[in-house]
């Protein structure tokens, strides 16, 4: 597949997306950029939000990880579906109650000023470098098939790849991301079942040929209860994926910003477990088509590349199917990627402008002003953190972005589990304490636990611990009862 081709189809697509990011988003105000005014549709919202949570990361990972995890990453998505209905009928209902902005004003209210900088400066940190290696996935496929072949570096990759973000999220903000998720998603699904579909029929398979090579591969396995050690063991993966869930989307400004933007908590309802179920059978149609891939290249003779996330670029695009499923492949992952970037960088221009500079006291004209400013900003920091990633030189990118959930988010689920389950007040200047310091504890513990647990090795589910121990800290910061120390108000 020719760079010029690449390119032709990445301009193509930004055009009719500029258009529609254009056409929704060049009259909205500050109240369209961080909420859509809440005037959203339920389904519009629902059908968006699939490829808001199907990244790139997913678009390029999944179907390679088959060889080693099989579809025990379902299991993980099963617990996805159950932590949207339990972040629908808890977390939707008191947002909306609350009328916020930002879902980090609840910290505000529940526990004091230390708590809210605490719970958006960890989302910050953990949205900026989920969204940044998300996209640097996304460089890394695009210097491979167009940077490299005209001779250009990866540092202008990288400009190229964030101002196409920050561009088509400069007007709108929410307004405009739900109408170009849309786009998206509708993309990315056509793509991942043409592309299952042309290689199907290399293959010589028909629907029932199709859904016996992968039910008879040994890829094909789902369910693991048998080795608590093993990662892919069931509760583990399902558990992980119930508080991940809860943590990433429910408790992550980006995702809530979308689920806000409905009439009222009712509509939200219906979007979130609309979008929850149809997440499943997503992920398992990306699962399908890596196992296609394997056979694929065993069939062929076609040396597997090394690194698992390579699979499905390598035989998209460098030439064993027709040019077609090369342009499938680019446009599946600029959709799914960009979603995510784009999302990312609204979410972060909101939370930095209204949780940690503050708009309280400002006019309507200095808040715009104030936002536009911070949204370059975001996007300059996003730059450089992948620039950053690349010099590391690390591309096991799922694993890398769960892991880095596990760590950020479990305090921010900590905060929230107890604000919400104890009615008490709590010590709030001495809360960053113990935000710091349950991830360092839950980074000690995961390097020794092997040597300590009997050979048991933590996976995902490190993030409940992290979100314990910050419980569990908070307990040790209740204030005793006093005429001068109320409890704090329920919410």
């Amino acid at each position: 597949m020719s760079p010029t081709v690449v390119l032709i189809t990445i301009f193509s697509y930004f055009v009719v997306l500029f258009g529609i990011s254009y056409v929704v988003g060049h009259r909205a105000d500050n109240q369209g950029f961080f909420v859509g005014n809440r005037k959203s549709p339920w389904y519009i919202v629902a059908f968006a939000m699939i490829g808001s949570m199907i990244s790139g990361v997913t678009f390029v990972s999944v179907p390679g990880m088959v060889a080693a995890s099989s579809f025990s990453y379902l299991q993980m998505v099963l617990g996805f579906v159950v932590g949207q209905l339990l972040i629908a009928y808890v977390l939707v209902p008191l947002f909306y109650k609350m009328n916020l902005v930002s879902i980090y004003e609840y910290l505000e209210n529940r526990f004091g000023m230390s708590s809210y900088r605490t719970g958006a400066w960890f989302f910050f940190i953990s949205k900026m470098l989920g969204a940044s290696v998300r996209l640097f996935l996304v460089c890394i496929v695009l210097q491979m098939l167009v940077f490299e072949p005209f001779g250009l570096p990866f540092v202008l990759n990288v400009i190229f790849t964030v101002g196409l973000v920050w561009l088509y999220t400069f007007r709108g903000g929410v307004k405009s991301l739900i109408w170009t998720d849309t786009l998206k998603t509708a993309c990315l699904v056509i793509s991942v079942i043409l592309c299952i579909y042309y290689i199907a029929t290399d293959l010589h398979l028909d629907f029932g040929g199709l859904w016996q090579t992968i039910s008879e591969s040994d890829m094909s396995q789902m369910f693991f209860f048998d080795d608590v050690d093993d990662k892919r063991y069931f509760f583990k993966q399902f558990l992980a994926g119930v508080f991940t869930m809860i943590a990433t989307n429910g408790l992550d400004q980006d995702m809530m910003q979308r689920n806000l933007s409905c009439k009222n908590s009712k509509e939200s309802q219906k979007n979130m477990i609309t979008s929850g179920i149809a997440q499943f059978f997503v992920v398992a149609l990306f699962l399908m088509l890596g196992v296609l891939l394997y056979v694929y290249a065993g069939k062929n003779g076609v040396q597997v590349p090394q690194k698992s996330d390579e699979l499905f670029p390598m035989i998209a695009t460098q030439g064993y199917f027709p040019v077609i499923v090369g342009v499938l492949f680019v446009i599946g992952l600029i959709s799914s990627a960009y979603s995510a970037a784009g999302s990312a960088l609204t979410a972060l221009t909101t939370s930095f402008t209204v949780d940690i500079v503050g708009v309280k006291g400002k006019s309507e004209r200095q808040v715009v002003r104030l936002r536009k400013r911070v949204h370059v900003y975001m996007a300059l920091v996003m730059g450089a953190v992948i620039f950053v990633f690349n010099l590391l030189n690390n591309t096991s990118v799922i694993d890398a972005v769960y892991t880095l959930a596990s760590y950020t988010y479990g305090p921010i689920l900590g905060l929230f589990a107890f604000g919400i389950f104890v009615k008490k007040a709590v010590k709030d200047k001495y809360i960053p304490v113990v935000a710091i310091a349950s991830p360092i504890l839950c980074f000690v513990i995961d390097r020794n636990s092997q040597a300590w647990f009997g050979g048991y090795s933590f996976s995902y589910e490190l993030l409940i611990l992290n979100a314990l121990f910050t419980f569990v800290g908070l307990l040790f910061l209740i204030k005793k009862p006093t005429s001068a120390s109320p409890q704090s108000p329920s919410v």
